[in-house]
């Protein structure tokens, strides 16, 4: 393979990626919810300022591009928008906290459906390190399932990378809207809130706004490297928010999917273990209740179909409007 030829030839494409494009309509929209809580939220002014350095980094990467266009540069072009993920979630806390929390309904809602609380119970049925660990280690390799498949599309499938990019990210977006307007903590945070005692006695009182200003959570017992390591990702970055429906499930989920889109055999077989590890360890490490893993998977399903067919419309609609 002639990779200097591949990634490095002068060959001008025309227009934002599609990643870029729906990063800034999401940052438009969060901004404008950011001019609506102002006065509550804890620090509006930095949200504004990463809305400003995203913006400054996609117009930057952009211009270098412009500079000198090849497919290597337009490929490092897609990084400010997926880093943005690392931001934008932890935002949902901040808008969704301003709201009564709705906990109750979701912890008796399994409640209702499975006679118990499935992320109190499923970790005292197995109790083994080996099964601790091969479910935090499939939690812990979300990202790097989601990662490992984008990669995969920007090297191995360039011509279908900007409909997967589409597709990856609105699918993400979908969710995380939900999670600004649906505010479910988790029962990591909502057990120990009301106390697991009480849950596990099938009482589920409301907290109302008691999350704004609480953020401890249930803490897990450490059994090996991967249960560390999912308990410091969490203590970075893990928020009482974006419990219903599952992401976790859910964007893995739409990796699954795009993999097998991508009809290479070993991509995907290779982190099917993973992901039905990491669907189990949503409930075994006490950070979904079942139901929003369930719910996760079937609103995968449909945001993979719905942001499918929008990009396909708007794609369309490009190419006649090219062609006039």
């Amino acid at each position: 393979m002639d990779i200097k030829n591949k990634y490095f030839k002068k060959n001008y494409e025309k227009g934002l990626w599609s990643m870029e494009s729906i990063t800034l309509i999401y940052m438009l929209f969060t901004t404008i919810l950011i001019g609506i809580y102002w006065k509550n939220l804890s620090d509006p002014t930095s949200m504004i300022v990463t809305r400003v350095i995203m913006l400054a980094a996609i117009a930057g990467m952009y211009g270098i591009y412009r500079w000198y266009p090849c497919r290597a540069l337009r490929i490092l072009r897609v990084f400010p928008p997926l880093l943005g993920l690392i931001f934008w979630y932890p935002e949902t806390y901040d808008f969704c906290s301003q709201l009564p929390y709705l906990d109750h309904i979701f912890a008796g809602i399994d409640q209702t459906l499975f006679g118990c609380q499935p992320a109190l119970v499923f970790n005292t049925i197995v109790t083994s390190t080996f099964w601790s660990e091969a479910f935090n280690m499939g939690y812990y390799a979300y990202y790097y399932m989601m990662g490992a498949t984008l990669i995969f599309y920007l090297l191995c499938r360039y011509p279908e990378a900007d409909k997967a990019g589409f597709v990856f990210l609105a699918s993400f977006f979908l969710f995380y809207v939900i999670y600004e307007f649906l505010p479910v903590a988790g029962p990591q945070y909502y057990f120990k809130a009301v106390g697991v005692e009480t849950a596990d006695s099938g009482v589920f009182p409301a907290v109302g706004y008691y999350f704004q200003t609480h953020t401890e959570m249930l803490m897990p017992e450490i059994k090996g490297i991967f249960s560390q390591l999912v308990l410091g990702a969490q203590e970075v970055g893990e928020r009482p928010t974006a419990a219903f429906p599952s992401s976790h499930v859910g964007m893995s989920t739409v990796t699954m999917l795009l993999a097998w889109k991508a009809k290479n055999k070993w991509l995907f077989w290779l982190m099917m273990p993973l992901y039905l590890l990491l669907c189990c360890a949503t409930v075994y490490i006490q950070a979904h209740y079942l139901i929003d893993s369930i719910c996760g998977f079937f609103a995968a399903v449909l945001f993979f179909w719905l942001t499918s067919q929008m990009y396909d419309r708007i794609h369309s609609r490009r190419m006649a409007n090219s062609k006039l």
